[in-house]
């Protein structure tokens, strides 16, 4: 399978871990939309369940494919949350995620679901001396944006770890996340203490939130071109 096949097919085997009545949280990113786009058709079919989405553009394709929606004030307690990852730490099941720059809002759903079903192609799974290349996004508040980057930096000296810090741009702007954020994109190479280093993080006044979910996810399913692979933290 090439690797949009392996997104789609691990999107697809998510579905197992949906039931009928179930509260479900909406990830974001390329391989939610493969989930997004199955989940439709099976709600099209009788199931049902109500979603909650975790960025504008999830809710509108959610929306658009007649998925029931709900705000997460409305249910703040969820069964499952289906999301990708960008990569997937097989220790624990630690992932860095917010390349779509919906780190804050996916991990607030996740983090009130029950459990989180990650799904991911084969290029996400990481050993321990890979995890890290991808750069790890923080998202932080516009207000002191320089003075909370010289903290960050702080930080990361502190943990030996260096690397440019840049805040994300879109079509030559700042990128602007659905909660009227930036994105700070640290560039580190590797990550060798996840958990030390999203503590540290989100202790920064100024930090909104930080791209390693620790201690969140439950179950991985990883497709290769062999099918899928299921990990458990």
């Amino acid at each position: 399978m090439d690797i949009e096949a392996q997104k789609k097919a691990a999107a697809e085997a998510a579905l197992a871990y949906i039931e009928d009545g179930m509260k479900v949280g909406l990830g974001t990113g390329s391989t939610a939309n493969y989930f997004i786009d199955a989940l439709g058709e099976k709600v099209r079919a009788g199931l049902n369940v109500t979603c909650v989405p975790t960025s504008i553009a999830s809710e509108e394709r959610a929306r658009a494919l007649g998925i029931p929606l709900a705000a997460l004030d409305d249910l703040p307690e969820l069964d499952v949350t289906v999301d990708g990852a960008d990569e997937i730490h097989p220790d624990g099941l630690v992932l860095i995620k917010g390349g779509g720059g919906a780190l804050t809002r996916e991990k607030i759903v996740a983090a009130s679901s029950a459990r989180m079903v990650v799904i991911a192609d084969s290029t996400k799974l990481m050993t321990a001396e890979t995890f890290g290349r991808f750069p790890l996004p923080v998202e932080i508040l516009p207000f002191g944006a320089q003075a909370t980057i010289l903290k960050i930096r702080r930080v990361l000296d502190a943990l030996g770890l260096s690397g440019e810090l840049k805040i994300r741009e879109k079509d030559g702007q700042p990128f602007i996340t659905d909660n009227g954020g930036l994105i700070v994109d640290c560039h580190l190479g590797h990550i060798d203490q996840p958990a030390a280093l999203a503590e540290a993080l989100i202790a920064i006044p100024g930090v909104v939130e930080q791209g390693l979910f620790v201690g969140i996810a439950t179950t991985a399913l990883v497709a290769t071109e062999e099918g899928v692979q299921t990990l458990n933290a």
